[in-house]
């Protein structure tokens, strides 16, 4: 029997990462890249809060800056796109984005009590819901 090479596995401290998606109903088909470009985790981890800006017709995904270990405030320009439901290091900034489904709120990578209303204003597909 011939063996297959089919890359490395990298662990990110995934912790929580499979509860985080409760339903996946929706989502950007094939994924983005991410614009990280002043974003100062090391890793973007599933249930990162994902926003967007469309700049000459091209829609610019970037994920929701990080601040004291909490959500920042919205970049300027930008609005919520959705919810990262993958882990991934900056270096390799591939992920899938969901528009619609279901989130654990308890096992999010960071708290979204100050943005939570605004999110669900602009994604009104995604809910928040634990056990």
């Amino acid at each position: 029997m011939s063996a297959i090479n089919i890359g490395t596995t990298n662990s990110w401290g995934y912790g929580l990462e499979p509860v985080v998606i409760r339903h996946y109903e929706d989502g950007i088909k094939g994924g983005k890249v991410l614009d990280v470009e002043g974003f100062s985790e090391d890793v973007i981890q599933c249930g990162h809060v994902i926003i967007k800006k469309t700049i000459d017709g091209v829609d610019n995904y970037r994920p929701m800056p990080v601040s004291n270990g909490a959500y920042g405030t919205l970049t300027s320009g930008y609005s919520y796109a959705g919810i990262c439901v993958t882990t991934v290091p900056v270096t390799e900034p591939i992920v899938g984005i969901m528009t619609s489904g279901e989130v654990n709120d308890k096992a999010v990578p960071f708290s979204m009590s100050s943005i939570l209303t605004a999110f669900k204003a602009a994604v009104p597909t995604i809910r928040f819901d634990h056990d």
